[in-house]
């Protein structure tokens, strides 16, 4: 068994669930109090996949290394999609908010139980905003050691210098560094630095338990939730 000194992981389809198109718009509606019939959402959903185009127009090459590219680059689509300044808003307002992307069952209890075993943890998302206050709220912001984060660094995956600034800011080389992720184009990328990488399915209900797997290789004694 490698002999790991820190963990990295993932945040998107890792340790919280993503949006679908259908639930991000129509969380969007709702916000605004329009009408969220299936019809309109998918109406909606159309002229915004039209919009973006192929290749789509809404994941660029470093699309999360700035902010502000992020937002205008959202907003250029929904511009061309004919959506309303208001809907525009609404939709960008609900992508960039984590109470939207609930963690999983077991991702309290694990990242609480690696850092106990005293495994310093990061986190490294490609991603326009802060994720620390959506941590603290789940009562594990003091399990994290370090947060790297895209847009804060003007780097995204998989190129390795995020890989590499994480292991830095953690203080443990790669090759005693275990990544999880859940998907291989992205967080593969640790690969390339000497990282062991483990890929889950990305995560698409909460009451999916995953995470005792890093746990497991960690050495760490981590059992499942016994959530229903």
């Amino acid at each position: 068994m490698t002999d790991f000194g820190a963990v990295l992981f993932d945040w998107r389809g890792t340790l919280v669930t993503t949006l679908g198109y259908e639930d991000w718009v129509r969380t969007a509606l709702r916000q605004l109090g329009r009408d969220d019939h299936t019809v309109v959402v998918r109406r909606i959903m159309a002229a915004i996949v039209g919009a973006a185009g192929e290749p789509n127009r809404l994941d660029p090459p470093g699309l999360d290394c700035d902010a502000v590219f992020h937002r205008d680059t959202y907003h250029r689509v929904f511009a061309d999609a004919g959506l309303d300044p208001a809907l525009s808003e609404a939709l960008y307002s609900v992508e960039s908010d984590a109470t939207h992307n609930p963690f999983a069952v077991d991702a309290v209890p694990v990242l609480r139980g690696i850092a106990e075993h005293g495994l310093p943890i990061g986190v490294v998302s490609d991603i326009h905003f802060d994720l620390r206050p959506a941590f603290a709220a789940a009562g594990i912001a003091d399990v994290v050691s370090a947060f790297v984060l895209s847009y804060e660094h003007g780097v995204q995956k998989p190129d390795p210098a995020i890989f590499r600034r994480a292991a830095d800011e953690i203080g443990v080389p790669p090759e005693r560094t275990l990544m999880v992720g859940d998907r291989h184009g992205y967080d593969g990328g640790a690969v390339e630095v000497g990282m062991t990488t483990l890929l889950l399915p990305p995560l698409r209900d909460v009451r999916a338990e995953r995470l005792h797997l890093a746990a497991r290789l960690l050495g760490v004694p981590v059992g499942k939730s016994c959530a229903t």
